[in-house]
């Protein structure tokens, strides 16, 4: 039995490089998502603030836990998809790191 290790060394360096790459955008993509997102509730606290708006914290907070589970229940379907090779694993945790 013959064990082709060049194959499965250059699997191993493609899912490496691909879960670097892969974690890093996302890491990225986060970073600018949460950005907005802040300064678009930041400018309507501001505008509460000054009386041109009123705003209903309940239903606001309401919202944002829909949001956050309906990102969490995504989340979990993602990661079942992925690959489960180990070196894609530690690409994406070592990009998520750098980015």
């Amino acid at each position: 039995m013959n064990l082709d290790l060049s194959g499965i060394m250059g699997d191993m360096s493609i899912g490496a490089a691909v879960g670097f790459i892969t974690g890093y955008a996302l890491k990225k993509f986060i970073k600018i998502v949460l950005t907005l997102v802040g300064v678009y509730l930041l400018s309507l606290f501001w505008l509460q603030q000054k009386g041109v708006i009123t705003i209903n914290t309940n239903a606001l907070f309401n919202l944002a836990e829909s949001a956050t589970t309906s990102t969490l229940t995504l989340a979990d379907k993602v990661v079942g998809i992925l690959p489960g090779t180990g070196a894609f694993v530690a690409g994406f945790y070592l990009g998520f790191r750098k980015g």
